[in-house]
């Protein structure tokens, strides 16, 4: 990134990690944009620069995220299976939830509200719709003539939406940090082993967890 956009991230996370605080003490409903914008030492002005509401702050880094994906996809390796791409932008988007939300509470104070604010559950949905989009047409580019659209959409979808119920589940349930990245890394490959019916498979978030038989979990 250029130094313009680096000032802008760092303004962005200022602004989150003051939200996350003031949340947390206060609560999401009695928290003002202007309180948010004067604990991080900066202007109403400069925060509705940055964020179009009070529940976008907590969605501050979905597009430098995506963008990591992206590359990713759009560096594809000579020979590079699609899982295998697949995988590798998976890694680079779970690292980068790993650095900035887990560790600063943004990712559990937002799966939180989520079940509570219909304004978060709104823009959570459409960010989710448009990041798959977005993911499923980079595919498309960078494997040309291997998928259709509507599988590319699958794919992404089915990869997506399998990471992301796994991070809400485990941090609904108040898991640390590194378990909660576990989850989401290992939530593609949960979910297809459960649908083939793998007759084993451990859980890396949870290795007490017996795996299945015949499809059907056992413990």
């Amino acid at each position: 990134m250029g130094l313009r956009e680096v000032k802008k991230e760092r303004t962005r996370d200022a602004l989150a990690e003051a939200a996350v605080r003031l949340f947390q003490e206060k609560g999401y409903a009695q928290t003002t944009v202007a309180e948010i914008a004067a604990a991080a030492g900066m202007s109403t002005r400069t925060f509705f620069l940055h964020f179009p509401a009070k529940e976008d702050v907590l969605l501050a880094g979905g597009r430098p995220r995506l963008d990591l994906g992206l590359a990713v996809i759009a560096d594809r390796r000579p020979g590079e299976s699609i899982a295998e791409l697949l995988t590798r932008a998976l890694d680079a988007m779970v690292s980068d939830v790993w650095e900035k939300d887990l560790h600063s509470g943004l990712a559990a104070m937002r799966a939180q509200l989520a079940a509570t604010e219909p304004e978060l559950q709104a823009r959570l949905v459409h960010r989710l719709h448009a990041t798959q989009s977005e993911l499923a047409d980079a595919l498309l580019r960078a494997c040309p003539g291997e998928l259709s659209p509507s599988t590319a959409a699958t794919v992404v979808g089915a990869v997506l939406g399998a990471v992301h119920a796994a991070a809400d589940a485990s941090l609904r349930q108040g898991d640390p940090p590194a378990r909660v990245r576990a989850a989401m890394l290992a939530a593609p490959g949960v979910a297809a082993d459960l649908l083939r019916g793998t007759t084993k498979y451990v859980d890396p978030a949870h290795p007490t967890w017996g795996g299945t038989r015949h499809g059907h979990a056992s413990e």
